[in-house]
């Protein structure tokens, strides 16, 4: 063990709670009383605040004397390192002695939930140390017995003694236990020794590695550890060593190295033949199972399987609107169909237990459709289909140990067909045989035979034949089938021997428990059909945490609460999606749950929302949102330089200063080097090779009077007519911006936005394009996008 100077001594006698009234506790777990977390607080040891030669106060590193401000920092984190200090270790581990037998073992915490003066066991700690479950019932009977909570059951008794003469409180001891505060070293190494020969290190090493992670926090030399296995089986280990060297070690937060060795050299050989005899046996090979994997519609594919295992496919690709039906021939009657969707609220491969669809029928070939309107199909990935074959049972004669262990032959196909509702024909299944002019039928075996050798026929046949009133089949009176002919007393299903008798019983009316919560339903079809469905611990993969996850928990409400039934969720996923986040568009606080309706809300008022007025001059990329000429349709940037402060009423003077603008342009230019003007003699310049030729007064004049007529200067009149003024480099930027952006839409390259749009998600992001598009995914309506 670990050279610890500082040791936490804590340990109490304590009464072990009867697992009726204790949670269920995995692995080494135990739960203490809240006492016990005080007292072990209490004796947590201290740690010295430093470690300096003659109690040297000494400061940390931020500290400067010559700073008032770090005084009340260095205060507070002195503070923190004396609260650090308090802590208890962790993990917290203890070990536990029964000192009726000496026995003892280590455990961890679970949490500090147990009655005053009671410790609660898990039941792998229970019988490490002895301790029955029939001895905790005794004494708590004994002790209801022994206070005044049946006072009249125990008068009847007279003084209270039992049957035997024996004093009630004799009986009503409870098993107590002593309880150590026990600091374990982190362990490195572990050696198990299997206690059945035949493990595969594919079969537990991962099983192994989980259910030590969730379940165990110490490792104790001598116990038993067991694993539970996929397939209702579980593996049993002895732990032999570990190291460090010592009683038991702590395997968390640890590296822990694991040896599997055989109990014993007959163990080991026997192993070594059951994994020959598995690889002999393995998938693809031609005595075990066929591999499966990946089918498309129409394709057929012939394979085997062995008895008492799985193939599985699957099926991607398929047109959601047409009709699939998965069909499977064979000459077994013990091959079975089943068919599962993957999706968010179906995840297992189909299993004899579980499955959505599924044929248990003995007749070949097994089949069934899976139309497009079915409600499983919603939101499925793909198409699990598993063929399986059942073990024959060995009470039965005729099937041999060698006969179980060959492959049995099958042929699986899907096919698609466009649904077709007229096509769709009522079969009644009244069918007449055909006969000839003059037969009659036999009431015996309902065949037609001619009329004038009916009575010889009925002689005959009444001999010979028996009819079955219930199936209307005909058999020999002393033939196996006859003898062994059978019909279910619950449902219409028959059979010829004692082998389909048994099989239908064991298929659709034996009772099963679920595995994953007390139900118990009658039949396998009953419990897959409520292990997927209604069955708390059915796995969903959460929308909210993305989490593989039992659809109920614990602290879930009710599968059929209303609000669940409401809210077309899982319990868990109403109870996680009540967590909260922030809307990326707006901001707010919303719910998990409720973000698709919110964000719903934003793609109505995106649609909705009228297009911006933006700025009439044709250079210019800003909306009319701040000061301006809004009259004249202008931004504040562009009206800036035809402003005055002058009583103009009917706008002559300001249309005198848009031609003086336009004839500056023109004779003279900007002098901007970002100018692409083309009524600027700057602007011209930078789009135009070559030298731009001047122009006279009268050929500017004829270039300004179109321009200048169409606009209205009225301020009570809207004006509609462009501008084309030069601008600064900002607004010049955001206009080419947008109108790439409304050309791209145009060409069919992305969304198509209209300009104003472009232009004010130009505005909005500062005239960057990826920011640019993504203002306008999330705010502007596309061209034609109509709200839903």
């Amino acid at each position: 063990m670990a050279d610890n100077t500082l040791t936490l001594n804590w340990s109490a006698q304590l009464a072990v709670t009867a697992p009726q009234h204790a949670p269920r506790l995995p692995g080494d777990k135990i739960t203490l009383p809240q006492s016990a977390l005080e007292q072990l607080l209490a004796a947590a040891p201290l740690q010295p605040v430093s470690t300096a030669p003659n109690n040297a106060r000494v400061h940390t590193s931020t500290f400067d004397p010559f700073n008032p401000h770090t005084f009340a920092a260095e205060s507070r984190a002195r503070q923190q390192i004396e609260e650090r200090q308090q802590q208890l270790p962790h993990p917290l581990t203890f070990r536990i002695v029964n000192p009726q037998n000496n026995r003892f073992v280590y455990a961890g915490i679970r949490e500090f939930s147990a009655a005053e003066n009671e410790v609660a066991l898990s039941a792998i700690l229970r019988e490490s140390l002895g301790i029955s479950d029939d001895q905790l019932e005794s004494a708590v009977q004994g002790h209801v017995n022994s206070n005044g909570d049946n006072a009249q059951d125990v008068s009847m008794e007279g003084d209270g003694d039992d049957v035997e003469g024996q004093p009630a409180r004799a009986r009503a001891e409870p098993a107590v236990v002593t309880v150590h505060a026990k600091q374990l070293p982190k362990g490195t190494y572990v050696r198990l020794r299997p206690l059945e020969a035949g493990y595969d290190p594919e079969d537990w090493k991962a099983l192994l590695e989980r259910h030590l992670r969730d379940n165990f926090t110490t490792l104790t030399t001598g116990e038993i550890l067991t694993v539970p296995g996929t397939r209702n089986e579980s593996f049993r280990f002895l732990l032999d060593k570990v190291f460090p060297e010592g009683d038991g070690i702590c395997v968390v937060d640890t590296d822990l190295e694991v040896d599997i060795v055989a109990l014993s050299e007959e163990q080991a050989r026997e192993t070594l033949k059951k994994r020959l005899e598995r690889t002999a046996r393995a998938p693809g090979t031609t005595s075990g199972s066929s591999v499966g994997g990946e089918l498309g519609i129409g394709e057929e594919v012939a394979a085997q399987v062995l008895a008492g295992e799985y193939v599985d496919y699957e099926l991607r690709e398929w047109n959601r609107e047409d009709e699939l039906e998965i069909e499977l021939t064979t000459d077994e009657p013990n091959v079975f169909l089943f068919a599962s969707p993957l999706g968010s609220r179906q995840q297992g491969r189909p299993r004899t237990d579980m499955h959505v669809w599924g044929d248990f029928s003995s007749q070949s070939p097994k089949r069934f459709k899976i139309r497009p309107t079915n409600v499983a199909l919603e939101g499925a990935e793909a198409i699990y289909i598993s063929a399986y074959a059942s073990a024959p049972d060995s009470n039965v004669e005729s099937s041999t140990s060698a006969q179980r262990q060959l492959p049995l032959k099958y042929n699986l196909r899907i096919t698609s067909n466009a649904v077709d509702t007229a096509d769709e024909t009522v079969d009644n299944g009244a069918t007449e045989e055909p006969h000839a002019p003059g037969d009659v039928q036999c009431k015996n075996c309902q065949q037609w035979v001619p009329e004038r050798t009916l009575v010889l026929h009925e002689n005959f046949c009444l001999r010979n034949n028996i009819l079955c009133p219930q199936c209307g089949n005909v058999f020999q009176k002393r033939s196996a089938e006859w003898e062994n002919h059978w019909h279910c007393p619950h449902d219409s299903l028959h059979g010829n021997d004692a082998a389909s008798k048994q099989s239908h019983d064991s298929i659709y009316h034996k009772p099963y428990t679920c595995p994953d919560c007390p139900a118990q339903v009658e039949g396998l079809p009953n419990l897959a059909q409520h292990r997927t469905t209604e069955c708390p611990g059915k796995l969903i993969l959460c929308q909210f945490c993305h989490l593989l996850v039992p659809q109920k928990g614990d602290s879930d409400p009710d599968l059929h609460d209303p609000e669940v039934m409401l809210s077309g969720l899982t319990p868990h996923e109403l109870v996680d999606g009540g967590r909260t986040t922030e809307c990326h568009l707006c901001s707010k606080i919303i719910r998990l749950r409720d973000m698709n309706t919110h964000l719903r809300h934003h793609d109505l008022e995106r649609v909705s929302r009228p297009p911006p007025r933006i700025c009439l001059n044709q250079n210019c990329g800003r909306t009319l949102t701040s000061t301006g000429n809004k009259s004249l349709g202008l931004c504040n940037i562009c009206f800036g330089p035809l402003y005055v402060d002058t009583y103009d009423p009917e706008g002559k003077a300001l249309r005198r200063r848009i031609e003086r603008r336009y004839l500056s342009q023109l004779m003279t230019g900007c002098g901007k080097p970002w100018c692409q003007n083309g009524f600027c003699k700057t602007g011209k310049q930078k789009t135009t090779t070559g030298t731009v030729a001047a122009m006279s007064v009268a050929d500017i004049t004829k270039v300004i009077r179109p321009l200048v007529e169409p606009v209205i200067v009225n301020p009570d009149v809207a004006n509609t007519a462009p501008f084309f003024f030069c601008t600064d480099e900002t607004g010049q930027h955001r206009r080419n911006l947008a109108e790439m952006i409304a050309a791209e839409g145009v060409a069919g390259v992305g969304k198509a936005y209209e300009l104003a749009w472009c232009v004010a998600g130009a505005e909005a992001a500062g005239g960057d394009l990826e920011k640019t598009r993504e203002w306008l995914g999330k705010w502007a309506p596309a061209r034609g996008e109509t709200a839903t």
